[in-house]
This record gives C-alpha cells, structure tokens and sequence, in this order.
C-alpha cells in the first residue's frame, strides 16, 4: 500500500522559511514521480512543484520560482520542498502526491496523495 505522510508545516512571518518532508513507504521510491500540492481555502488544489522518477527533472510553477526547491532523498525515500522567502498567499494546506506515470504537474496526473500538513505565512 503506498503510503505518503507529509511534516515540517507551521506558522512562520513574512519572509521567513520552512523545508516540507514527504516520506513514502509501500512502493519502489525511485520508479515514481512526486509532487508538492497546495490548496488554500476556496482555492482549487494546484501543483507547486513535482520532481520525476529516474533522472530527477523538476518543475515549478511561476508564483514560487526561485524560492522552493524540490529534492528527493532515495537513502531515505523523502522528498524536500525547501520554501525561503515565504509569503502570505503562500498560506495553504500543502500535499504530497506520487504516481508512477505521471509527467504533468497536475493534480489529475497524480494517484497517491499524502493527508497534508498545514503552512500559514503571517504578514
């Protein structure tokens, strides 16, 4: 059974940082693709970043550019969402997901999800 569970959430201010850990058991860790998910409240679910199996490609959407970086761990079957620079419209519950398939950034490509973990960034 996969399984994802996700830590690192909290309240920070403005500016400040925080590193989400995803850590994955139930399934070969390297053949999947893993993505980070947010969804703040009224908001739809969108992907923040996701990191493919094998060669480790990565993608961000425009908003966190330069501020998140994704890692993945095999060692450890973790994968990483560094966020520096946070900011308030970056408040959302953020979600792990992986599929073995997936090569989009989106939420439809995604079979497995992690239950969340809470970010809220403080003006």
């Amino acid at each position: 059974e996969v399984q994802l569970v996700e830590s690192g959430g909290g309240l920070v201010q403005e500016g400040g940082s925080l590193r989400l850990s995803c850590t994955a058991s139930g399934f070969t860790f390297d053949d999947y693709a893993i993505g980070w998910f947010r969804q703040a409240p009224g908001k739809e679910r969108e992907g923040v970043s996701c990191i493919s199996s094998g060669d480790a490609r990565t993608h961000y959407i425009d908003t966190v550019t330069g501020r998140f970086t994704i890692s993945r761990d095999k060692a450890k079957n973790t994968v990483y969402l560094q966020m520096n620079s946070l900011k308030p419209e970056d408040t959302a519950v953020y979600y792990c997901a992986a599929d073995p398939s997936a090569t989009i950034c989106s939420r439809s490509s995604f079979s497995s999800w992690g239950q969340g973990t809470q970010v809220t960034v403080s003006s």
